[in-house]
């Protein structure tokens, strides 16, 4: 009874996450209808850090960062919040939701690739290949709306730069000691670092009339702060401190359930370029998943 209830737990807690983690590209899509992309991102920030900082030093009363523990936590909120979603939430401007969804999706594969330059880890010829099949496959997808205003090849490279600088964000995380540095406070200041480094661009290109506080802007930059940012990681961390093998195989299921709500939410064409470029996808994921448990396997 035991072990089902706790299977149970698994299956819920890893179908919460790939919903939330879906459904990003869909609510910037939503705020982006009346918003400037900078003044979401840096409200979205805004408030998860707060959250975050207050859950972290108020009421779990974890100890503030020491003295040298400041500068890595400026680097990685720099790395996997300023570069990283600030181009992100600027090239959803240029594409679609379901293409932001695809290449989320696919940032795994990026991390094993940027590794071979971070940590000297060998190159996998199973990685080039997966990550060829992914680009492929976002390009597919992408091919009918090229040369349209929903889709243009500068905000496909904005994304591209975007996932570059997320896989270089996580494996610098990955690669120091935090000194037992509690999750939250960590997530909480690199946060507030990665949003405050992203507030001078965002007030010297702020333009009062293209933003319009309302029920969407508020809706869609709520739901990036809370669900997705704080809810969607934690649910993460939690999946891969059970499991960090079977925890990747949930990212598999990030593109069909982002092309749904793209879909379902804001109207997100689904053709048979869309189907063959998600199977495309999902087979360079499994590619790449594949070899990294076989490596796994051996060590």
């Amino acid at each position: 009874m035991q072990k089902k209830h706790t299977r149970l737990k698994w299956v819920l807690a890893g179908l919460a996450f790939a919903i939330l983690w879906s459904s990003a590209s869909t609510a910037t899509k939503v705020a982006l209808t009346v918003s400037q992309p900078l003044v979401i991102a840096v409200m979205r920030f805004g408030v998860a850090s707060l959250i975050l900082l207050v859950m972290a030093h108020l009421i779990l009363r974890k100890p503030l960062p020491q003295r040298g523990e400041w500068k890595p936590l400026i680097i990685y909120g720099m790395l996997n919040i300023t570069v990283y979603l600030g181009l992100y939430v600027i090239a959803m401007q240029q594409v679609t939701a379901s293409i932001g969804a695809l290449t989320v999706a696919v940032s795994p594969v990026f991390i094993s690739f940027i590794s071979v330059f971070f940590l000297k880890k060998p190159l996998s010829p199973r990685i080039v290949l997966a990550i060829c099949i992914c680009l492929l496959g976002v390009l597919v997808v992408a091919w009918p709306l090229l040369g349209g205003a929903s889709v243009t090849p500068l905000g496909l490279l904005l994304l591209l730069a975007s996932m570059l600088s997320y896989s270089a964000g996580t494996i610098y995380f990955s690669s120091r000691s935090w000194h037992q540095m509690h999750l939250f406070v960590i997530n909480g200041w690199q946060t507030f670092f990665g949003g405050l480094l992203m507030l001078p661009v965002a007030l010297c290109t702020y333009n009062e009339a293209q933003n319009h506080y309302t029920w969407a802007f508020w809706g869609g930059t709520v739901w990036l702060a809370i669900p997705v940012s704080i809810g969607a990681v934690v649910l993460w961390l939690d999946l891969l401190k059970q499991d960090a093998v079977k925890a990747g195989m949930w990212l598999f299921i990030c593109p069909v359930f982002g092309i749904i709500i793209a879909a379902l939410w804001v109207h997100d064409p689904i053709g048979i370029y869309t189907i063959i470029g998600v199977l495309m996808v999902l087979a360079g994921l499994a590619l790449s998943q594949f070899s990294r448990n076989k490596t796994s396997h051996k060590g």
